[in-house]
């Protein structure tokens, strides 16, 4: 049976309390006890000797002993459980409790008996006497026998003592778990309840809301962590389905277009309104390949995405491979009047050559794209610690601050119309962010509208054993 996260937070909260006071209890009691008997001991000592210092005061100098006083002294004593007998040096008794009221003496003993065996039934008390000798001007006159129960007793208002203290500790405990109960409680809807609110929230999220967003704030870090990945992942999910319609849509429009200009030749040529000749045909041709074009672009980009995809790392100059690409564009740039600049020093890598050279002309050819005429391309290339960096910036339009976070997206235009000027399908940024990640490296953009973009690339160098070297 599965239980909830209040339930169970109130009721471990109760279970603390309940231990925690059954163990206050049980080590007070044992505490207080052997204290409470070390005190008594020592008490009744004190009151033995006190009784008999009284008594020893009721000596007069002529030899004779208040007798009355020493009554008094007595019959006070047996009232505290203490059977008093005094005797001078000849042995002969002066006053004797169980003489003046043996039924009275039987009576108190009979009683402190009868409470400690009910109250400590193991208790082993045994009635013993202890003699103080009496001193008048430090001379021995008489003896004072103190008989009680020993080693210790408790009289009524000592037990009264220890019944109360038991009672405030069973009142604390119940206290104790009643406060534990509320405590429990409120904390545990203090817990549950935005957590309770994040499951809801991904229960929409499950069924498409993505637009549900938690707002409530919590002072508790994993329960904020928790509500900012929660938000995260709706943002992320949100985002994502725009890009899967938007998608959609531009493929769909890619391939609607040729399809409706084949479709519109076909029919023409089929209804006898044109001949098929090589023009006609040619048009047709030059749709089909375009197609194709798009069909390997997504055949291709579902390659990177294929967790079997495998690199061919090789040892090489990639200052030499980005002069050989940059001389291979430099009759583009030439027509459209762009300035292409390139400084680096002379390094090599571990990478697989072929699919570092499709990132390299894919972030050249975007610049001379989106530079106008008269503009310029910086390329960089430079070592910075263990990896190699690649600059690619220009002077184009720049990339508004809106689309500069989806542009590795697969389809994503910034720009549709210019975007279908200049040809592409959407999908080379994002064929170059795999390659860059296959690589455990990373490629990063900043751009500024009206200014330019740069595209920063970082990879490993990833010197590899000469056995796994094949230098080029």
């Amino acid at each position: 049976m599965k239980n909830s996260l209040k339930a169970r937070l109130s009721l471990s909260y109760v279970m603390v309390a309940f231990v925690s006071v059954l163990v206050i209890s049980i080590v007070t009691n044992v505490f207080m006890e052997k204290q409470f008997r070390v005190y008594t001991i020592k008490n009744q000592e004190s009151k033995n000797a006190d009784v008999a210092k009284l008594i020893g005061q009721q000596y007069a100098e002529d030899g004779k002993w208040n007798t009355k006083a020493i009554e008094n002294i007595g019959v006070n004593a047996i009232a505290q459980g203490m059977i008093i007998k005094v005797s001078d040096n000849s042995e002969n008794i002066i006053w004797d409790a169980s003489l003046h009221n043996n039924g009275m003496c039987k009576e108190i003993l009979d009683h402190i008996e009868k409470n400690m065996s009910k109250v400590y039934p193991s208790w082993d008390g045994k009635y013993q006497i202890k003699l103080y000798p009496v001193f008048s001007n430090k001379i021995q006159v008489g003896i004072v026998e103190v008989g009680y129960y020993g080693p210790f007793y408790y009289n009524d208002n000592d037990l009264a003592f220890i019944d109360k203290l038991n009672k405030a500790l069973i009142i604390i405990g119940i206290l104790s778990l009643i406060f534990a109960l509320i405590l429990g409680v409120v904390m545990a809807k203090h817990l549950s309840d935005p957590i309770t609110r994040t499951i809801k929230a991904a229960e929409n999220i499950e069924k498409g809301y993505y637009n549900n967003r938690i707002t409530e704030k919590s002072d508790i870090e994993e329960i904020t962590l928790l509500i900012h990945t929660i938000n995260n992942l709706a943002d992320t999910l949100e985002k994502q389905e725009e890009l899967r319609k938007r998608m959609s849509a531009d493929v769909a429009h890619e391939l609607r277009t040729p399809l409706a200009t084949l479709q519109s030749h076909m029919e023409a040529m089929i209804d006898g309104i044109w001949n098929p000749d090589n023009k006609r045909l040619t048009s047709c041709y030059e749709e089909i390949m375009r197609i194709s074009r798009l069909v390997g672009e997504l055949e291709k980009l579902a390659k990177y995405d294929s967790e079997t995809y495998k690199l061919n790392k090789i040892k090489y100059n990639i200052t030499k491979q980005m002069e050989e690409i940059i001389y291979n564009f430099q009759i583009n740039f030439n027509n459209k009047d762009v300035k292409i600049k390139f400084s680096g020093s002379n390094e090599e890598i571990t990478a697989d050559k072929d699919k570092i050279s499709q990132v390299i002309i894919n972030l050249i050819s975007n610049a001379l794209k989106y530079t106008d005429t008269k503009g310029t391309v910086e390329i960089k290339l430079e070592k910075k610690n263990d990896f190699i960096q690649i600059r690619v910036k220009d002077t184009g339009k720049g990339i508004s601050k809106n689309d500069l976070p989806f542009i590795f997206e697969r389809f994503y235009r910034a720009d549709k119309s210019r975007n279908r000027l200049t040809g592409g399908f959407g999908i080379g940024l994002t064929i170059s962010k795999a390659i860059v990640d296959s690589h455990n490296g990373k490629i990063e953009v900043f751009s500024q509208m009206n200014k330019g973009t740069e595209f920063i690339v970082s990879i490993p160098i990833n010197i590899l054993s000469s056995s796994q070297i094949s230098n080029k």
